[in-house]
This record gives C-alpha cells, sequence and structure tokens, in this order.
C-alpha cells in the first residue's frame, strides 16, 4: 500500500505543469453596457430603499389606527417582515460586491 501512495506521489510530482499558468477572467464588457447596467441598479436599489421606507410608514400608520380603535394586531411581524427586506436592499450591493470581488 505504501509503494503505490509513492508512485502516485511520484507521479503527481513529475506530471507536466501550465507554462502560462492559470489563466485569469476578464471583463470584456463595453462601457457603455456597464454605464447602463450600473444605472438600471442604481435605480432598483433606489426604488427597493423607497419602498422599505413607505413599508415602515405604512405599517406605523397601521399600527396608530389600530391602537386608536384598541384592536390587537400583529403589526411587530409585519414590521419585523419590512425591516427583514430594509437589511435585505441595503446589503445586497456590498454582498455581492465581496462574493464576486
Amino acid at each position: 500500500m505504501s509503494s503505490l501512495l509513492f508512485e502516485a506521489s511520484n507521479i503527481l510530482a513529475t506530471a507536466p505543469t501550465p507554462s502560462g499558468g492559470v489563466p485569469q477572467p476578464v471583463s470584456n464588457a463595453p462601457g457603455d453596457l456597464t454605464a447602463k447596467v450600473n444605472t438600471v441598479l442604481g435605480i432598483v436599489a433606489w426604488a427597493g430603499t423607497a419602498a422599505g421606507v413607505l413599508g415602515v410608514l405604512v405599517t406605523g400608520a397601521m399600527m396608530a389606527v389600530s391602537a386608536k380603535r384598541g384592536e390587537s394586531s400583529e403589526h411587530m411581524s409585519r414590521l419585523g417582515m419590512v425591516l427583514g427586506g430594509c437589511v435585505l436592499v441595503a446589503t445586497a450591493g456590498p454582498l455581492v460586491s465581496f462574493v464576486f470581488a
């Protein structure tokens, strides 16, 4: 068994390696396309932020109306969902740039 491992290590040690090394990916996206994609992503990020702010305002208004009427409702879970969405929208860009950078 040990002679088999020794032979395997000798084969791996003498295996040819590529002379150029490992190829690195290069971005060949045109500048115009990159600018347009960045514009669209900026608009989508702005819309997500606006939707989050609107969601917090609507949830707060519903909590105020329910408190005035004396009704009990599960507004805290709704507020948690809205805030979770806000966190997701706010961290999407940095997470993607961390993973793909």
